[in-house]
């Protein structure tokens, strides 16, 4: 079954500065390791793809990410884009390269390429009409989510 995740993206500045790079447009991967390379070419024959990324707390659950997963990427209490993943892989300094974070900011370690990226504007009320979802819940941090309610989003966003 495809796993569904969520993740905050454009709640914050910094989220939104690093959306724009790398969410907003396609970028070239020409500088990704080589292993990871040979795979999003496969993926991304263009030569560019979209891409969101985990920090290293999140290595162990980020090692079960597959290309054809979901992920919906939040901010303002809406769910603001959905996409299927490509190619989930590690590496620091491809993060570095592709975000340029501040000095002494948390760097991401997992990196994501996206596929079928849809911009999206659906708000949390109607995530959380869905059953086992709670009012209220402001979806912080990097979230899985279970079988059934990964297939009641599914199913909303068609």
């Amino acid at each position: 079954m495809v796993q569904v995740f969520i993740q905050p993206s454009y709640g914050t500045p910094e989220a939104r500065r690093y959306g724009a790079a790398t969410l907003d447009r396609p970028v070239p991967f020409r500088d990704a390791p080589a292993q990871a390379r040979t795979r999003l070419e496969e993926l991304h024959p263009d030569g560019r793809a979209r891409f969101w990324g985990a920090t290293e707390k999140h290595d162990k659950r980020m090692a079960t990410v597959r290309t054809g997963d979901v992920v919906l990427l939040t901010g303002g209490k809406h769910v603001r884009a959905a996409a299927e993943v490509g190619h989930s892989f590690r590496d620091p300094a491809f993060a570095r390269r592709l975000w340029r974070p501040d000095p002494g900011k948390c760097v991401w370690s997992n990196v994501y390429s996206l596929r079928r990226y849809r911009v999206v504007d659906v708000p949390y009320e109607a995530i959380w009409a869905l059953p086992g979802f709670t009012t209220g819940d402001n979806f912080m941090g990097l979230r899985f989510l279970d079988a059934e309610k990964s297939a009641a989003v599914l199913a909303l966003l068609g």
